[in-house]
């Protein structure tokens, strides 16, 4: 997007493609500290009303995860409304009131307040957790004085929310009718902000840090989601320029560059509903199959039938087609009492992916049972791969565990550098890879990709984190196998133009980018593929890398991305 050079810009990190001309609406932020003067009624029944509060927060969270069509959502809502009833917090409070005689919205402050010091002690994925805290906090209190609920502003004409960051509770609820392009201080490519911005379709700019201390209610700003700039009170003829009629772009199942290389273009989803939408989508298939939903909020697992179930329900929207189905992936954000019973110091560097088969096989056996069987009832042509994969011997226990199940086609999931580096020794074992590079980036990194104040480092654009995607490629190609994105950097149609450059042959994303991304590299060559890859890997920095790019492709500014 070219703008007069007069025009008043902040620039971040886009990662939700689109362009919008709106104003500006701030995001009702967090309630003040409330009052410490003693409780005056009965404490006992004081107490009791944290717990009613704090189960309709729960619940009210738990409902909207259930009306809630993305699958993201869904899964950040429940994690949030798991928070609202947590017993540290909700006893700690009631413990105040009746031994400190605080009123119930300030025992509950101060015992989440005892809460995100010790989750910040921590660090990963507890830190992560600390604003889900903070915002827990506010509903029950607001819930306890009959004050509004925090979160997004209602106003008669569409706007742009701009905001500190966004809890998942007030991401999820975000109606793209009335939030036209969102524009956060904090957050990054792989923040949960972004993954569900690009699942609504609503253009994001993220990572503006004090440049949002510029805007005020009111003002008018044009976004553009792909490029991160913003531009403050434009000119007509900038937003005509920008604003200039781009046709919604749906895609038909087939991606062919210029001089003719095939690209698979797959979807990313998380339960039947969203296998649905991206099988109307135009999906060529499957590229990742969270099977993670089957599993959340129980105390123990889903049984054999119940599973079958499900996963049936999801290989039916794709008969003929290959769908990937990833194993359980359990530890650090998704903790679950029967396989993670166990406080974690560093919960991303603990027990979680392949890990957790190590102490719990049979749950492992179960679930490639119970795929097993759905694939037999289904037409879907069914792989298996396993999550954060480290070793060789690692990807050779599990393909010889999916065999067992008469599941001939297992691969790994390429999340963390020892995976990347050792792609050609462990695809040796295993017939495919798919690289995470959400998980990828934060690993290569060492950057927490849902921390804001690290949300300029997490990015799949760094060149490091691109050399291990490119000796995935290397190791995969020595061995005859293929490679697949599936992490967020997939649904960037830029950024999926390096990919396809490095040797990746198929991609997979949220149903919303198949249009844009097939346009993109429809309109480019192998060769210019493989020239924007080389660039990217010779930047210095990820800012480096993409504006190169963005400066090689006119094609994104003639598609309006």
């Amino acid at each position: 997007m070219n703008t007069d050079s007069a025009t008043a810009k902040l620039r971040g990190v886009g990662v939700s493609p689109g362009r919008v001309h709106a104003p500006v609406a701030r995001m009702v932020t967090g309630r003040e500290e409330p009052s410490a003067l003693p409780v005056r009624v009965d404490v006992d029944k004081a107490a009791e009303r944290i717990t009613v509060a704090a189960a309709e927060v729960a619940e009210d969270l738990r409902v909207r995860a259930d009306s809630c069509e993305q699958a993201p959502a869904q899964e950040l809502l429940r994690t949030t409304a798991q928070i609202a009833q947590d017993p540290t917090l909700v006893k700690e409070a009631q413990r105040l009131t009746r031994q400190q005689r605080l009123t119930p919205e300030r025992a509950v402050w101060d015992s989440a307040g005892a809460v995100t010091e010790q989750f910040a002690s921590l660090g990963g994925y507890f830190a992560e957790r600390v604003p889900d805290v903070c915002d827990v906090r506010d509903r029950i209190i607001a819930k306890l004085t009959g004050d509004p609920m925090p979160g997004v502003p209602r106003r008669r004409e569409p706007f742009v929310l701009v905001a500190t960051d966004l809890s998942p509770a007030d991401t999820a609820a975000l109606d793209p009718a009335s939030v036209h392009a969102l524009l956060t201080a904090e957050g990054g490519p792989t923040s949960h902000t972004a993954i569900l911005a690009r699942a609504l379709g609503i253009p994001a700019v993220v990572g503006l840090d004090e440049q949002l201390d510029r805007l005020t209610d009111g003002d008018m700003v044009l976004v553009d989601g792909g490029s991160g700039l913003v531009c403050i009170d434009p000119d007509e003829q900038t937003v005509a320029q920008a604003l200039r009629p781009v046709t919604q772009r749906r895609y038909e199942g087939h991606c062919v560059t210029t001089d003719g290389q095939r690209i698979e273009l797959l979807a990313n989803i998380g339960d039947p509903a969203a296998a649905a939408e991206a099988a109307e989508a135009g999906a060529e298939g499957v590229g990742l199959f969270r099977t993670e939903f089957c599993f959340l909020e129980r105390q123990d697992e889903p049984d054999h039938d119940e599973q079958v179930s499900a996963y049936r329900q999801v290989l039916a929207s794709f008969a003929g087609k290959k769908v990937v189905v990833r194993t359980l992936d359990a530890g650090a954000d998704k903790s679950l009492l029967f396989l993670n019973p166990e406080v974690e110091t560093n919960p991303a560097l603990g027990v979680r992916g392949y890990r957790t088969a190590a102490a719990h096989p049979e749950v492992l056996d179960r679930q490639l049972a119970a795929i097993a069987e759905a694939a037999r009832a289904e037409d879907a042509r069914v792989w298996v791969m396993a999550p954060m994969i480290s070793t060789v011997a690692e990807a050779e226990e599990f393909v010889a565990r999916a065999s067992g199940h008469g599941l001939e086609t297992a691969g790994v999931m390429v999340e963390v550098p020892s995976a990347a580096l050792l792609a050609g020794r462990i695809l040796a074992r295993a017939h495919f890879a798919s690289i995470g590079t959400n998980d990828l980036t934060q690993y290569t990194l060492a950057a927490d990709r849902l921390l804001g104040s690290l949300s300029k480092m997490a990015s799949t654009w760094d060149p490091a984190v691109l050399a291990l995607v490119h000796a995935t490629c290397t190791g995969a190609q020595a061995q005859d196998r293929p490679v697949t994105v599936c992490g967020e950097a997939a649904a960037d149609p830029a950024l999926a133009a390096v990919l396809v450059g490095l040797g990746v042959r198929s991609l997979s994303m949220t149903p919303r980018a198949l249009g844009d991304v097939a346009a993109v590299l429809g309109a480019l060559s192998m060769t210019q593929c493989a020239q924007v890859a080389a660039l990217a890997l010779a930047a210095e920095s990820a800012r480096d890398a993409r504006l190169r790019i963005r400066e090689q492709l006119p094609v994104l500014d003639e598609l309006g991305l």
